[in-house]
């Protein structure tokens, strides 16, 4: 039985991913940390506080980008590992994140995406980046959410320019006119993050060659439903690693 502690317990995923939690056969929900409903239906205010009264072995955070570099320090000072599915953070958060993990001896695993198709979108544009030299993302969000781009289409970025760095016909800084136009250049490529009311997180990758384009686009709807098997999934996976594991797709046979 894995025991697990889920950061963000009362929020849109959180709240989704701690009932699957509870319901699964071999996990165990031992506590829920919420700021807004601590001391409410078992809720702590911290993951430290939290761990220290129902010790856990994974801590999944589903937080903010504000919180959850904090909450994951928590969680390796207590020697728990992790699953991140919060957004927000950089390629260099997540280089020290691996560095604290296996100083700690624990693993952890971090998706901007929990979803099944998602990850499955990441894996098919790795290998048509191996032969298409030309693509940007657009990444669609709701007309609130804080952090840009979002944390699929900055993964996305980041994994791609493993593989290289798109070809840009012409140079930003020989562009006329506001180059914000442009997106922002995360690992080599452009992203534009379009902010607007109906869309949860959809993300597009265009790859473009001579006379024709390739178009990889994912779209879930308004439910957290797509994040919570990967989700239980990377939770039954962490504990067999050590460091960052980044990306579900990595996880998929």
């Amino acid at each position: 039985m894995t025991r697990v502690c889920v950061a963000g317990s009362t929020g849109w995923t959180g709240r989704a991913v701690a009932a699957a939690v509870d319901a699964a056969e071999d996990l165990e929900l031992v506590s829920g940390v919420s700021r807004s409903s601590a001391g409410k239906d078992g809720a702590y205010a911290t993951v430290a506080e939290a761990l220290a009264a129902a010790p856990a072995d994974v801590m999944v955070d589903f937080t903010s980008s504000e919180a959850v570099k904090g909450n994951v320090a928590a969680a390796f000072e207590a020697g728990v590992s992790v699953v991140i599915g919060s957004s927000g953070l950089s390629a260099s958060d997540y280089d020290e994140i691996d560095a604290h993990a296996r100083r700690a001896g624990v693993g952890v695993i971090a998706a901007g995406n929990f979803s099944l198709l998602a990850a499955l979108l990441q894996r098919s544009a790795l290998e048509v980046a191996r032969h298409v030299d030309a693509w940007e993302i657009v990444d669609y969000a709701s007309a609130g959410k804080p952090d840009v781009p979002s944390g699929t289409s900055r993964e996305l970025a980041e994994r791609l320019e493993q593989v290289r760095q798109p070809a840009v016909e012409r140079p930003l800084d020989t562009l006329q006119g506001p180059v914000e136009a442009r997106g922002a250049t995360v690992g080599g490529t452009q992203i534009h993050s379009v902010r607007l009311p109906s869309f949860t997180v959809s993300t597009e990758i265009v790859f473009a060659a001579p006379g024709e384009r390739l178009v990889l686009r994912h779209d879930p709807n308004e439910s957290p439903e797509p994040y919570v098997a990967g989700t239980l999934y990377a939770i039954r996976a962490v504990r067999s690693r050590t460091g960052l594991t980044r990306g579900l797709d990595q996880l998929l046979a």
